[in-house]
């Protein structure tokens, strides 16, 4: 139960952080809010609580003044918006699956290096970034 109440209260501090720091922008928000949901509903998920400690402090980083912190989160919400956005439907994906297409290597991978450089980044920096 104890456990239970630290992961809430993790959640509730990420979301705020997370909303002070978009400055309560409307689709900055709708996509962070979807991106923690997404992260603590993952199944098998690891708790860190060290990793949130420090995501929070970016965060509140990002919020304070528009440096270097302020920048990497709205480009990631920028990217997140735009993966959100690229899903056509299933309908439309179904079709064009079966279709050949001369870039399709390129299209499924089009976000691997920039997966890796958040990677590395949480990795240097103690972080749970998406």
């Amino acid at each position: 139960m104890a456990a239970n109440i630290e992961v809430v209260h993790a959640y509730r501090n990420l979301y705020r952080s997370l909303l002070q720091g978009v400055q309560y922008a409307f689709p900055a928000r709708a996509i962070a809010r979807n991106q923690l949901r997404t992260a603590f509903r993952e199944p098998g998920a690891v708790f860190d609580r060290e990793g949130i400690r420090r995501t929070v402090w970016f965060l509140q980083c990002a919020t304070r003044e528009r440096g270097m912190e302020h920048t990497i989160l709205k480009n990631l919400l920028k990217v997140q918006q735009r993966r959100a956005y690229s899903d056509k439907g299933w309908r439309k994906s179904f079709h064009e699956s079966k279709k050949e297409h001369p870039l399709d290597h390129e299209m499924k991978t089009r976000y691997w290096h920039y997966d890796m450089t958040v990677a590395m980044l949480n990795k240097t920096m103690g972080l749970c970034l998406r």
